[in-house]
């Protein structure tokens, strides 16, 4: 599987625009963090990751863990831009029925391998299954996305060393570090300091991506992760918290908010334009 870089970013606008129509389905929701993953998830369902949409469960797979299960109107939208179900289910989102919970759940949705929700938890899980992977031989990847609030929980760090004393190089997090979460900055909240100094001294192999809404940048730094066969890595995404969308990237908190369906033809527009001209 080949990197295309247009590609890519009409992929991440694909996604975002699913994004949207999601969450204004049902009037409210977390848009900020689900927005601000949108090209990293282009990257992996597009160009980076064993997958098939009409086998989910094929054993060989590569993993996906959204440790930050709130966010999954954004791994609901990349799957049905992949065909892992009919984009009209994006109109159901957590309502009677659906098969779209406000937070991931591996029993309901075709191509959500792990039920996250309760932050921290999907670390210990992507551990897990990239652990089984190991003893199993495969060739497989475990890929697992933290939100930068999301640190302050003490099992993430518990799952690191778990991770690197087990050498499992075939697990690689990314951390959404977009600066802020519920209750306001991640500064304010709890001050992380430099997350990348904090991986490295937990043993992982450290890839920083200054510009985390770049597709370009997020897919070198994952094939450099995977060229890695030590030690796990760690991508620190420097994300801005509802991009791609003026009114929520300039938002103070847009952790959850609402999304008007009146709303979404300027946003699609304004997502169109801004890829046309770049």
């Amino acid at each position: 599987m080949g990197f295309d870089k247009r590609e890519a970013d009409l992929l991440a606008v694909k996604i975002r625009k699913n994004i949207l129509r999601t969450i204004a389905s049902k009037g409210t929701g977390h848009v900020g963090g689900s927005l601000s993953i949108a090209d990293a998830l282009a990257v992996l369902y597009g160009s980076v990751m064993n997958l098939d949409p009409k086998h989910p469960e094929k054993e060989d797979r590569d993993y996906i863990v959204l440790s930050k299960g709130h966010s999954g109107p954004a791994m609901y939208a990349a799957l049905a831009a992949k065909g892992y179900f009919d984009e009209s289910i994006l109109d159901t989102l957590n309502q009677n029925n659906t098969i779209l919970p406000s937070h991931t759940d591996r029993m309901k949705t075709p191509g959500v391998d792990m039920t996250t929700g309760s932050l921290g938890q999907g670390a210990s899980l992507a551990a897990g299954a990239a652990f089984a992977d190991k003893l199993d031989k495969r060739d497989s990847f475990t890929y697992l996305i933290l939100g930068d609030g999301e640190l302050d929980e003490g099992q993430v760090w518990e799952s690191l060393l778990f991770a690197a004393h087990h050498r499992l190089s075939n697990l690689i997090t990314f951390v959404d570090a977009n600066g802020k979460q519920l209750d306001g900055t991640t500064d304010q909240i709890c001050s992380l300091g430099s997350i990348e100094k904090k991986f490295d001294a937990f043993g992982y192999h450290v890839v920083s991506v200054e510009n985390g809404n770049d597709t370009g940048q997020i897919y070198k730094a994952v094939m450099e992760a995977k060229a890695e066969k030590a030690v796990p890595s760690a991508i620190v995404l420097h994300t801005v918290k509802g991009a791609g969308v003026r009114k929520y990237a300039d938002m103070d908190n847009c952790h959850s908010t609402t999304v008007s369906r009146t709303e979404l033809d300027d946003f699609y527009r304004e997502l169109d334009g801004e890829k046309r001209e770049a």
